[in-house]
C-alpha cells in the first residue's frame, strides 16, 4: 500500500492544500459562530443527512464538516490549539499530500457509510467527524510516542499511555450503541452515529497508517536527515563564483577571501535574498539582505 501511496503522491501531490488543518479550523470557528447565531441552521442545512443528499442536497457532502468540536468557547480553544498541533506535526511528517489524503479519506468514509446505512435501515444518522478528528491523536502518538503532554496542565504522561485511554473512548460508544438502554427514539440514532463514527475513523487510521509496509521515512528521525541532506545538496548546486584575485570564497562583509586566511570558513546565508556568503566572525552577525 505504501508504493500505491507514493505513486498517488507523484501523481497528484501538487494538488495537495498545504497547511490543511490551518483551513479545518478555521472551518470549526465559523461554525461555532453559526451556531451561536442560529443553532438549528446546521442541522437544518448542512449535517451529514442521507436523505437529503439523495434528495439532491449534495452540499452536504461538504458542508457537514463545519461541526464545532463543542459549544463550550473555552473548550473549544483548547480543543482547536490540540487540532492544530497535532495536524501540522502530522504534516510535516507526511507531507501534506498524505495528510490532506488521511482526512479527506476520513470524511468519504463518513458519507459512504451515512448512505450505506440509509440504503440498509432507513436511518438517516447525525454523523460528525468529531471521532476523525480524534483518529488524529492515534496517528501522532504512533509517531511521536515518547512526546509527553501535561494532563490537567499539571501531570506529565506520555503520548503513548494517552493513546490507550483514547482507545477505550473508541469503544465505548460501539458498546453503547448495543445496550437496551440506548437503543430507541433520537437518542438511540445518536448513539448510533456515533458508534458508526468511530468504526469508520479507526478503520481510515488502519487502512492508512498500519497498512502502510514502511512507514520509518516519516519518523522524526529520518525527517529530519532528510531535511539536511537536502540543504547539503543546495548547497552543493549552489554555482562556484570565482573572484578577480582567484579566490573561491570572499565574505559579503568583511570581504576576506580563503587567500587571507585558509583556517577561515565560509557559509551562505539561507535569510539573505540572493547568494551571499560570510565568513566564520560573521555568518551570525551580519543584516540580512532582503
Amino acid at each position: 500500500m505504501d508504493n500505491w501511496l507514493s505513486k498517488l503522491e507523484r501523481r497528484f501531490g501538487r494538488y495537495a492544500i498545504p497547511n490543511l488543518m490551518y483551513y479545518i479550523i478555521i472551518l470549526y470557528a465559523v461554525g461555532f459562530v453559526l451556531n451561536l447565531v442560529n443553532r438549528g441552521f446546521y442541522y437544518q442545512f448542512l449535517c451529514l443527512d442521507a436523505a437529503a443528499i439523495l434528495h439532491g442536497q449534495i452540499w452536504r457532502v461538504f458542508t457537514f464538516i463545519i461541526q464545532p468540536p463543542s459549544d463550550n468557547l473555552i473548550f473549544i480553544i483548547f480543543m482547536l490549539h490540540l487540532y492544530y498541533m497535532i495536524g501540522q506535526q502530522l504534516e510535516r511528517a507526511w507531507g501534506a499530500f498524505r495528510f490532506n489524503l488521511y482526512f479527506f479519506s476520513g470524511m468519504l468514509f463518513h458519507v459512504i457509510a451515512a448512505l450505506l446505512v440509509y440504503a440498509v435501515t432507513g436511518l438517516s444518522l447525525p454523523m460528525s467527524v468529531w471521532y476523525l478528528n480524534m483518529s488524529l491523536f492515534f496517528a501522532f502518538a504512533a509517531l511521536y510516542p515518547e512526546v509527553q503532554f501535561l494532563l490537567f496542565m499539571v501531570f506529565p504522561i506520555k503520548v503513548k499511555y494517552l493513546a490507550i485511554l483514547d482507545g477505550i473512548y473508541f469503544i465505548y460508544p460501539v458498546i453503547q450503541a448495543f445496550l437496551p438502554a440506548y437503543g430507541g427514539g433520537l437518542m438511540g440514532n445518536y448513539y448510533k452515529a456515533n458508534a458508526v463514527e468511530a468504526v469508520i475513523s479507526i478503520l481510515n487510521f488502519l487502512i492508512f497508517f498500519l497498512g502502510s509496509r514502511n512507514m520509518q521515512p516519516y519518523t522524526p528521525a529520518q525527517i529530519k536527515r532528510k531535511r539536511e541532506f537536502k540543504q547539503k545538496i543546495r548547497r552543493a548546486q549552489r554555482p562556484v563564483q570565482m573572484h578577480a584575485n582567484g579566490a573561491r570564497h570572499m565574505c559579503a562583509v568583511c570581504k576576506r577571501t580563503e587567500l587571507d586566511d585558509p583556517n577561515l570558513e565560509f557559509r551562505y546565508c539561507s535569510k539573505c535574498n540572493g547568494n551571499y556568503e560570510y565568513c566564520q566572525d560573521h555568518l551570525f552577525t551580519h543584516t540580512h539582505v532582503k
